[in-house]
C-alpha cells in the first residue's frame, strides 16, 4: 500500500482470503518421530472435521497412515492422541478407543472395547503394554493393555479426580505420572508419582509423591535415556523451573531457571509437549514461552549452559518432539504472516515437513501485530495485541471499525501465531485487536491468578478500557468497534454490552456462557470446579454468581448480537445460548443465531466454518458499517 494507492471505505477492501480458503485448510495438531527415529508421524484435521495420521514416503510424498478412524483424544478437550514404538503407532479413536497401526501398511487394529474414552497412550520400553488415561466422564484413572489387544485392560492407577503424561521408565518397571484433584485445575495445583511396577501383566506395588504440595504445579516428567534422572516443570514464584531429579541420589538440581518467562503452557489438554531428552542423554531441549511468543532452547545437563536454536521467523511454537536416535527435534510451529508449519531441525539448519494449506496467499495480505499495554487499577500492566488493517493494493482514510477478540479459557493466551481469520478481516479493512486480560496465562503467575475471584469483573474492565485505549489513540473509529469472543470470551462480552450498553457498537458471542449457575451444575467434569477459583464456592458464593450472569442482565443489553453454537457442545451447552437469544428477542434487539448440527466445543466443518464467517461479515455491514 501506497500513498497513491485507491481509496476504500475501511471493511469492504477486496480480498483474496474467502471463506472457503478459511474453511478447507488443514489442521496441524501434533507431531512425533517413530520409536526408531526415522519417520516423523503428524495429525492433521481434515476440512470434515477428522484427525488423520500422516507420514511421509521414502520419495516424500504424503502417505495417511489412518483412513476410517477419526484421530481424536477423547478425555476433556481432547489432546494426547498418539504415540510410537518402533514402528508401532497406538492412536486414540473419537469413540473411545485405541487402536495399534503400523508405519508399513499395518492396518488398524482396536486394542480396547468400545467403553469409555482414552488420551495419551504410552508404550512400554519392550513393546508389550500402553498405560493410557481412561475416563468415562466420572471416573479418570491410568489404565494398561497388551499392546497385542489380546487381554481386556486392567486398572493400574485410580484414586486421583483427574491424571495425565503417564511416562515409562527406561527399565519398564518405574512409572512417572501427574495427578490432581478438585477442586483445582492443572495450572494451579497438581502432583508428580512416582510407582514400581511388578507382574505380569504389571501391577503398581509401591508409589511415592515426588513433586508438588497443593500450591504448586508439577508437570511433563522425562526421564533420561539411561533412567538414572527424571526432569520435570514447576513453578517458583512467579515462573518456571525446570528441574532435574537424580533417581540415585534423591538430589534435585535446577537446570534451567525460567526468570521472567515460562516452560510450558497451561495443561487445557492430554499430550502436551515442551520437554525433550537427547538421545546422548547430554542435552534437554525445551520451549520458553512469555505473552504468547515462545522459542526453542537446549540446555547442557552437566554443565547448565543453555542455548538459544535460531527460529525465526516463527513466533509460536508447540509439540515439541525429539528424535531417538540423533540430535534432530520436530515441531509446530507458525507466525502471524507464515501459515502453521511442521518442521525438522537437523542440528544446524529448520526443514519444512509439511503445510497447513497451499500458502498461496501472499504474505503482504498478513497482518503484524503491534504490542499495546495500559496499567490497570491494581497496578499490574494489561496487554494487547493491535493487528492493523492490511492490504498491498488499496488504503482506507481515517480510523478504521475494530474487532476486539476475547480469548477462552480464561486462563488461556492470545498466541501470536497465523490465524487466517483475523487475515479475513484485517484485509477486508477492519483492525483485529487480541486482549490478554488480567488472568491471561503467559504472563506469570501473579498476572495469572489476577482473575481468582474477580471472573466476569476484570475481565470486563480490561475490555472497556482497551476500547477507550483505541480511541483515544487513534487506533480505531471509537463508534465502530466491535467485541467478540468464544466461551469464557463468550462470557465477556455478553457481560460487556450489559453492563457498558455504550461502549461497543456490536458483539459476536461463540458458544459463550450466560449463566455461571448453568456453567458449574452442566459442564464437563474438567472444568466442574473451575469456577470455585473464578467466582467462588457455591452455595457461598451465590450471590456473585447471580450478579455476574449475564442471562440475569440482559435487559440492558441493547446492541446487536450475532450468536453462534455447536449443537453437540459438552462444556457450553446450547441452553447458554439459547437463553440469551431468546431474551434479547423478546425485546426487539437485533439478535442472529446460528446452531451447528454436529458441532462441539469449537467448530471443526467446512461448512460451519464457511457460514460463520458469511454470517459475521453481513452482521457486521449492517450493524456496524452501514449502520446510522
Amino acid at each position: 500500500m501506497t500513498e497513491t494507492s485507491p481509496i476504500l471505505p475501511f471493511g469492504l477492501w477486496p480480498s483474496p482470503v474467502t471463506g472457503s480458503f478459511l474453511a478447507h485448510r488443514l489442521r496441524l495438531d501434533d507431531v512425533q518421530w517413530s520409536g526408531d527415529g526415522e519417520h516423523l508421524i503428524w495429525l492433521e484435521g481434515r476440512p470434515n472435521g477428522q484427525g488423520v495420521l500422516v507420514t511421509t514416503t521414502p520419495g516424500g510424498a504424503r502417505r495417511d497412515l489412518t483412513t476410517e478412524q477419526w484421530v481424536r483424544g477423547g478425555v476433556g478437550y481432547g489432546g494426547g492422541e498418539f504415540t510410537t514404538w518402533k514402528d508401532q503407532i497406538v492412536f486414540a479413536e473419537k469413540q473411545g478407543r485405541l487402536y495399534r497401526c503400523g508405519l508399513h501398511h499395518q492396518a488398524p487394529q482396536p486394542l480396547t472395547p468400545a467403553f469409555g474414552y482414552a488420551a495419551a497412550p504410552a508404550i512400554s520400553p519392550d513393546g508389550q503394554w500402553v498405560v493410557y488415561v481412561w475416563t468415562d466422564h466420572q471416573t479418570d484413572l491410568l489404565a494398561l493393555v497388551d499392546l497385542k489387544g489380546n487381554l481386556w485392560p486392567i486398572k493400574l492407577i485410580q484414586g486421583a479426580d483427574f491424571y495425565m503424561q503417564p511416562t515409562w521408565h527406561p527399565s519398564g518397571q518405574m512409572l512417572a505420572w501427574v495427578e490432581w484433584y478438585h477442586p483445582n485445575m492443572p495450572w494451579e495445583a497438581t502432583w508428580l508419582k512416582i510407582g514400581t511396577l511388578e507382574g505380569n501383566p504389571p501391577q503398581l506395588k509401591r508409589e511415592e509423591i515426588l513433586a508438588g504440595d497443593g500450591q504448586v504445579t508439577v508437570t511433563h516428567p522425562q526421564f533420561s535415556p539411561d533412567g538414572r534422572f527424571l526432569t520435570y516443570i514447576t513453578n517458583q514464584g512467579d515462573w518456571d523451573q525446570l528441574i532435574l531429579l537424580d533417581l540415585e541420589t534423591h538430589q534435585r538440581r535446577v537446570l534451567v531457571e525460567g526468570e521472567g518467562v515460562l516452560l510450558r503452557y497451561p495443561a487445557w489438554v492430554q499430550g502436551m509437549r515442551s520437554v525433550g531428552w537427547s538421545p546422548g542423554g547430554q542435552r534437554v531441549y525445551y520451549l520458553r514461552n512469555y505473552g504468547g511468543q515462545a522459542t526453542l532452547w537446549w540446555v547442557e545437563v552437566p554443565s547448565g549452559h543453555a542455548h538459544l536454536v535460531e527460529t525465526s521467523p516463527y513466533t509460536w511454537l508447540a509439540q515439541l518432539a525429539v528424535s531417538p536416535s540423533r540430535e534432530e527435534v520436530a515441531v509446530l510451529a507458525s507466525a502471524p504472516d507464515t501459515p502453521d508449519r511442521i518442521l525438522r531441525w537437523d542440528g544446524e539448519s529448520w526443514h519444512i515437513v509439511a503445510h497447513s494449506d497451499s500458502e498461496h496467499l501472499p504474505p503482504f495480505y498478513l497482518a503484524r501485530p503491534q504490542p499495546l499495554t495500559w496499567q490497570a487499577e491494581d497496578g499490574l500492566t494489561v496487554h494487547a495485541w493491535y493487528y492493523p488493517p492490511t492490504h498491498p493494493q488499496v488504503r482506507g482514510e481515517g480510523r478504521p471499525p475494530a474487532i476486539v477478540n476475547v480469548h477462552g479459557g480464561p486462563t488461556s493466551v492470545a498466541y501470536v501465531r497465523y490465524n487466517p481469520e483475523i487475515a479475513y478481516f484485517t484485509s477486508r479493512g477492519y483492525a483485529w485487536v487480541e486482549l490478554n486480560y488480567r488472568g491471561s496465562s503467559g504472563f506469570g503467575r501473579t498476572y495469572q491468578s489476577a482473575l481468582n475471584g474477580k471472573w466476569g469483573v476484570s475481565d470486563v474492565e480490561d475490555a472497556v478500557a482497551l476500547a477507550q485505549r483505541l480511541d483515544e489513540e487513534g487506533l480505531a473509529d471509537g463508534q465502530r468497534l466491535v467485541i467478540r469472543g468464544g466461551s469464557a470470551g463468550g462470557y465477556t462480552v455478553l457481560n460487556v454490552l450489559a453492563r457498558y450498553p455504550e461502549c461497543y457498537r456490536a458483539g459476536i458471542c461463540l458458544y459463550g456462557v450466560s449463566n455461571l449457575f448453568t456453567l458449574a451444575m452442566e459442564t464437563h467434569k474438567f472444568e466442574s470446579r473451575y469456577t470455585d477459583g473464578l467466582v467462588g464456592p457455591l452455595p457461598q458464593a451465590a450471590q456473585a454468581y447471580r450478579e455476574r450472569s449475564p442471562i440475569y442482565y440482559a435487559d440492558q443489553i441493547k446492541r446487536p448480537l450475532a450468536v453462534f453454537q455447536g449443537a453437540e457442545d459438552r462444556v457450553v451447552p446450547p441452553n447458554q445460548s439459547e437463553t440469551i437469544v431468546e431474551a434479547l428477542r423478546r425485546r426487539g434487539v437485533p439478535c442472529i443465531y446460528r446452531l451447528y448440527p454436529g458441532e462441539g466445543h469449537g467448530f471443526r466443518k467446512a461448512e460451519t466454518l464457511s457460514d460463520y464467517l458469511q454470517t459475521v461479515e453481513a452482521f457486521l455491514k449492517e450493524h456496524v458499517l452501514f449502520s446510522a
